[in-house]
């Protein structure tokens, strides 16, 4: 089928890593606003199931040569790039796999988009980049400092697209910097399936259904009150609304912009655990470990300005209910997907 064709379905998104947890509620919510989302997943973690609408193409953005004929195919404008590796962990012990995957496959991507007179990017990013943060909740104008080799290729790569953005007037972008995203398409169609899943949430909530004998709670020694790390835990319909958003904004042609997208909301690892034990009505086994390398004490966002600029509006649901959606899905895994 020719590009004007796909077109005629509604406008072509180019989306890498839509097959993923966050990508795909977001390819949901752009055909359901009725556009056309032309997903590229290497399906190192993502499902082709979990693509459900648009089109999926198997393959990798390190490709240049396929990424550009994608571009050139359906006449793309817009993209949304999630593909990345996301585990803090991993990434202090493999650093150079993180800045490769993540920044410098970021680079390939820009470089296909500028040649291809694509003008709008929307970035997956986040707080890590923060490292640290003296003051908490954090803004966007917080220094950055990242402490691991993930929040530092995730910055990498925002420094490339601003610095794109300055010297092609053309092209603008939104990164977006997500805190904690949880939960689960409240219909149970989609959410967290990795095969090594490290999200504390999903942990738990696996640990609860047997699949795990214990859950380890990295480090209760941080100076917070219980002694456990604190996030803001966004749930993903909120945070996969926020792109739609700034898809619009780009659209409207404001510039380039960075955002956090938190709630303002801290809970502690043992706050996440009780909240499961509660949904669950599972008491299950909880050990103590040692910290893991790479985790600040506490990252909670100020979110202040997407509100303001893009005019987002989440509907920040308690935490009982950001882990009953995500109980909901992880029940339906266990039962056998239909």
């Amino acid at each position: 089928m020719n590009a004007k064709a796909k077109t005629d379905l509604g406008e072509p998104i180019l989306v890498t890593g839509g097959a993923g947890y966050i990508g795909s509620h977001v390819v949901r919510d752009l055909g359901e606003r009725g556009y056309y989302p032309v997903v590229l997943d290497n399906l190192s973690s993502g499902h082709p199931e979990a693509v459900l609408c648009g089109e999926l193409i198997h393959g990798d953005v390190a490709d240049s040569e396929l990424v550009g004929s994608i571009l050139r195919k359906f006449a793309i404008r817009s993209v949304m790039h999630f593909a990345a590796s996301i585990q803090v962990g991993e990434s202090v012990s493999q650093p150079l796999k993180y800045y490769e995957n993540n920044s410098f496959n970021c680079l390939r991507l820009i470089k296909a988009c500028l040649e291809n007179k694509v003008e709008n990017f929307i970035f997956s990013s986040t707080a890590a980049v923060y490292g640290m943060p003296e003051k908490v909740p954090v803004d966007e104008k917080a220094p950055l400092l990242p402490i691991n080799p993930y929040g530092g290729s995730k910055l990498v790569s925002e420094m490339l697209l601003r610095d794109a953005a300055a010297a092609n007037p053309g092209f603008h972008y939104v990164a977006l910097r997500y805190f904690n995203a949880a939960g689960a398409d409240r219909q149970a169609r989609l959410g967290q399936d990795y095969r090594q899943p490290t999200h504390l949430l999903t942990l738990a909530l696996k640990t609860a259904l047997g699949r795990f004998p214990k859950l380890e709670v990295f480090g209760t020694d941080y100076p917070t009150p219980d002694g456990t790390a604190i996030r803001d835990y966004i749930h993903v319909d909120d945070l996969a609304g926020a792109h739609l958003l700034a898809l619009d904004f780009l659209k409207s042609d404001k510039g380039s912009r960075v955002f956090n997208c938190g709630y303002g909301i801290g809970h502690s690892v043992l706050d996440v655990v009780a909240a499961a034990k509660r949904v669950t009505g599972i008491d299950f086994p909880v050990v103590h470990a040692a910290r893991r390398p790479g985790d600040p004490a506490a990252l909670v966002a100020d979110a202040g300005a997407i509100g303001r600029e893009l005019g987002w509006k989440p509907s920040v649901p308690r935490l009982d209910e950001i882990v009953a959606s995500a109980w909901n899905w992880e029940k339906k895994l266990a039962a056998g997907k239909p």
